[in-house]
């Protein structure tokens, strides 16, 4: 009689989490045109409907990964010690895309995502909720325009580092020194 090993059971844990990590890990190697769902299942180890389990398609793939990036952005301009206002954020912004390349890279491609997905529109609220308490804090007051240049600036910064524009050694000196500019127009780093 044929028993049934159960030592021998595969249980990943939390699936969907080691999915968006492999994503990541994969978009960092070969570029999101090279991804695949398969190609995502093999290196997690799971069946191929595993990640079309989950996500359903690629692209709903790329919109998780996208909303866990700009979650993760929230988290790291929000944990910032007010004092630093919008240069800390500033700071924290280029510091997520330099630790984050693959999130950042996917999130602001909407050609990739399921733009109208719930999820995706609450995490870039929390991101621009995180980067406004900086710039009502530069401002004294919240001011549209001016968040804008400031999202700007740091994406642009990030984004410059990040395609090898701009060297990346002490990047994130160099970052308070650009958001210096911006806040009083001194560049000073503060």
């Amino acid at each position: 009689m044929l028993r049934y090993d159960r030592s021998v059971t595969y249980h990943h844990g939390d699936l969907r989490r080691t999915l968006l990590a492999e994503t990541a890990s994969a978009i960092a190697e070969d570029g999101v045109a090279k991804l695949s769902m398969r190609a995502l299942a093999k290196r997690a180890g799971v069946s191929n409907a595993a990640p079309t389990y989950h996500f359903g398609d690629k692209t709903g793939l790329l919109t998780a990964l996208a909303a866990e990036g700009f979650d993760r952005l929230a988290e790291a301009m929000s944990g910032v010690d007010d004092g630093g206002g919008l240069t800390a954020r500033g700071v924290a912004y280029v510091e997520f895309a330099l630790a984050c390349p693959s999130h950042f890279t996917v999130m602001f491609q909407p050609r990739l995502l399921h733009d109208d997905d719930a999820e995706l529109s609450a995490a870039r609220q929390r991101a621009w909720a995180a980067l406004s308490v900086g710039v009502v804090q530069a401002r004294s007051g919240p001011d549209s325009d001016f968040g804008v240049a400031a999202w700007s600036l740091f994406h642009g910064y990030a984004t410059l580092v990040l395609s090898g524009a701009v060297e990346p050694e002490d990047a994130l000196k160099q970052a308070r020194i650009v958001a210096g500019h911006l806040v009083d127009g001194s560049g000073k780093s503060r």
